[in-house]
């Protein structure tokens, strides 16, 4: 197959984007493909190069590599490079994906998640992974997210949503309380996410999550263990606990070497591993996700419930990620992942 692999963007996510796209390549590659790999902000904005040569072979003798810095990525001077360009799509982008026989998106975060750029593939009938526009844009809203599952009837935290231009935080305060997690509505990877524990803290956790979007949500914090399932081809796979050794799983935690512990298959009783993956079945098909998707919950420890945190439509596929370790956990390679992901894509067509 010839294939795509959509990576970076203008998200927060991008240096993850580039970093589990390249791997992805690199294995779909191994699996005997033709692979493009792009950015799908900077696009080939050379128009003399031939689309066609883009596409690498298994013998070529190409890899592709990233690694995640600990900061998030400098979006503005990222555009500013490109003369300011604001276009989410760069040049030629769409015509390199019209080759192929489908596109790997791995563009986390921003239109790689959110639907739009699900839904532009769409319009030009070309296939790829993932769920389409719907489930991606009802699962990266988190105030959507929280209120389909509260009307599901899967346990989520309580929350409310707070935009500093109409509403008062003081009420924010008084109905979640302290302590409660402050995060911005559509963002993923913890990008601008805060855990409040005193007064004093309130202002700079707003002010992060303002760095990228004005809208907040802000909701009550369950103390406990976290735990997150993977959702492939309609079935769950076993679940992994996860246990940062410093703070939360926070952006630095989550992509740094030796951060966290990542336990899998995770130390649950039998009731509770049949528990939390029919919780995290219920909220793939709740949300309208695809063939694959990762659902986090926090197993609280003060009345033994599972509560969702979020769904990820597009989760990390380094094969240190979460989906790939619990696909390992169940005799699937990182190698053979990708490939059954794509074949699907393929299949849509």
């Amino acid at each position: 197959m010839k294939i795509v692999v959509l990576a970076g963007g203008i998200s927060p996510e991008r240096d993850v984007s580039l970093c589990s796209a390249s791997l992805i390549s690199n294995a779909l590659l191994t699996k005997g493909h033709e692979v493009a790999f792009v950015d799908v902000y900077v696009g080939i904005e050379d128009e003399n190069t031939d689309l066609d040569s883009l596409f690498q072979t298994p013998y070529s003798g190409k890899q592709f590599q990233y690694t995640i810095p600990e900061q998030e990525p400098d979006l503005e001077a990222l555009i500013a490079s490109h003369g300011g360009r604001r276009e989410l799509i760069g040049p030629r982008v769409l015509e390199l994906c019209k080759k192929a026989d489908a596109v790997f998106i791995g563009c986390h975060g921003g239109m790689g998640e959110n639907g739009r750029l699900q839904a532009v593939l769409d319009c030009m009938d070309i296939p790829y992974t993932g769920s389409g526009y719907l489930g991606c844009a009802l699962a990266m809203d988190k105030n959507m997210t929280k209120v389909l599952l509260r009307q599901s009837g899967i346990p989520t935290a309580d929350w409310m949503i707070y935009d500093p231009t109409k509403d008062s935080i003081e009420e924010v305060r008084n109905t979640i309380g302290i302590p409660c997690v402050v995060k911005p509505i559509g963002c993923g990877s913890s990008c601008g996410v805060s855990i409040v524990h005193t007064e004093e803290e309130w202002d700079a956790a707003i002010t992060y999550a303002k760095k990228y979007e004005n809208t907040c949500l802000i909701e009550k914090l369950i103390p406990g263990r976290e735990f997150s399932i993977g959702i492939l081809d309609g079935k769950a796979l076993p679940i992994i606990e996860i246990r940062p050794k410093q703070g939360f799983y926070d952006y630095k935690n989550k992509y740094q070497a030796n951060a966290t512990e990542e336990i899998c298959p995770a130390p649950l009783d039998d009731e509770q591993t049949k528990t939390a993956q029919g919780l995290a079945l219920s909220v793939h098909n709740t949300l309208l996700l695809g063939n694959y998707s990762r659902v986090d919950f926090i197993l609280s420890k003060e009345d033994g419930l599972f509560y969702c945190l979020e769904a990820n439509n597009l989760p990390g596929m380094t094969p240190n990620s979460l989906i790939p370790q619990e696909a390992r956990a169940n005799g699937i390679g990182y190698e053979d992942l990708c490939e059954r992901l794509v074949l699907s894509a393929s299949k849509k067509a």
